[in-house]
């Protein structure tokens, strides 16, 4: 209940940030104008920030030519497909026209055959020297002509699989891009989801360990409240960094929602995943957070955590819920500590839970 007390309090925070905005800026309160402000509150999307800050900087307002392009580059729940179908179209369009020069070598070559066979013909039925000159000749020329036709297919060729290997390369980034979180480069949520679902359908088709760890930002609140939204998107940075360099390449580590973070360790089992987890906890302990603007020191960030271990008959749901418990747990007991499901005061927690 705590923890669903602290998100009502943030976002209603980041609710007050964006209607604040618009009644500064004396925008109509619309739905889209609303949520491009209270993505700006988040901070969530630093590009978005960026735009307005920069359009804000150069005008003084956003008109709602500006507001509608911000949406649509940054918001929009068809944003990304909109991309990859015109990057697909592109895509096709490159192969029709390879297919097209294909089709066009063919039939140069099918006449360069016949053209072969007409001479070949024609010096068997030549009496004279000046006949046979004229053959060789017409032979020759059009040996050429099939030369320079088949070394502008390669290079039309080469330039179509350079264009075709960038489409590739931009279709891959804009799929990163939607399965990616903005913020902190973790995986986003859809990712997780799909990853977690695939992790335990491996776990048990190999019938190896699978643990979850899920970690919370203590008093991410105080941050936002005391030093902005900023300071807090630099204290999500910093635990999402602490988080990559702590773990393998195996494991999945997203941005599960606000300032929890969950990791999935395939082939981990608790004990080692609790190692793992101590590991984080360690290393965001130890960075110092600075407010780069001023140099001022803001004090230490410490996370709680907790892990557990997939079990028989686990869905993803009971799997995800056991690992929110333990997390909670660690928050009750002081937090800044990692705590599991073999814990006593989560398995006394939670015996208590179901008596009440």
């Amino acid at each position: 209940m705590t923890g669903h007390a602290d998100e009502h309090e943030r976002t209603m925070a980041f609710a007050e940030i964006a209607l604040g905005q618009i009644k500064a800026l004396r925008q109509p309160a619309t739905p889209r104008n609303y949520e491009i402000w209270y993505a700006y509150a988040t901070g969530y999307q630093p590009s978005l920030n960026q735009k307005v800050n920069e359009l804000l900087q150069r005008g003084g307002s956003l008109s709602d030519a500006d507001l509608d392009q911000i949406y649509q580059e940054h918001l929009s729940p068809t944003r990304l497909s909109d991309r990859i179908d015109t990057v697909g179209s592109q895509v096709m369009g490159e192969i029709e026209q390879v297919m097209a020069m294909i089709d066009a070598a063919a039939g140069s070559a099918n006449s360069y055959t016949e053209s072969l066979a007409d001479m070949s013909e024609k010096i068997g039925n030549s009496k004279d020297r000046e006949g046979l000159r004229a053959i060789v000749e017409t032979l020759v020329q059009t040996a050429k002509e099939m030369e320079v036709s088949n070394q502008k297919l390669e290079e039309r060729l080469n330039a179509s699989k350079q264009e075709i290997t960038e489409l590739q390369e931009n279709l891959e980034a804009v799929r990163t891009e939607s399965l990616t979180d903005p913020l902190t480069q973790l995986a986003n949520r859809k990712f997780f989801d799909t990853s977690l679902e695939h992790a335990i359908a491996d776990a048990r088709a190999k019938n190896e360990p699978l643990s979850l760890m899920m970690t919370d930002i203590d008093h991410f609140k105080n941050f936002n409240d005391s030093f902005g939204h900023l300071t807090g998107d630099q204290v999500l940075r910093l635990v999402a960094m602490s988080v990559k360099q702590n773990v393998k390449g195996q494991d999945t580590a997203a941005r599960y929602g606000g300032e929890e973070f969950a990791i999935i360790l395939p082939n981990t089992v608790l004990r080692s995943a609790i190692t793992v987890a101590d590991h984080i906890r360690r290393a965001v302990m130890t960075k110092e957070l600075m407010k780069r603007s001023t140099g001022e020191h803001l004090g230490r960030v410490t996370i709680s955590i907790g892990v557990a271990t997939l079990r028989k008959g686990d869905s993803i749901q009971t799997l995800i819920e056991r690992t929110d418990t333990c997390l909670y747990a660690a928050k009750r007991h002081g937090r800044n500590r990692v705590m599991c499901e073999t814990d006593p005061e989560v398995a006394g927690g939670a015996a208590a839970a179901q008596v009440a």
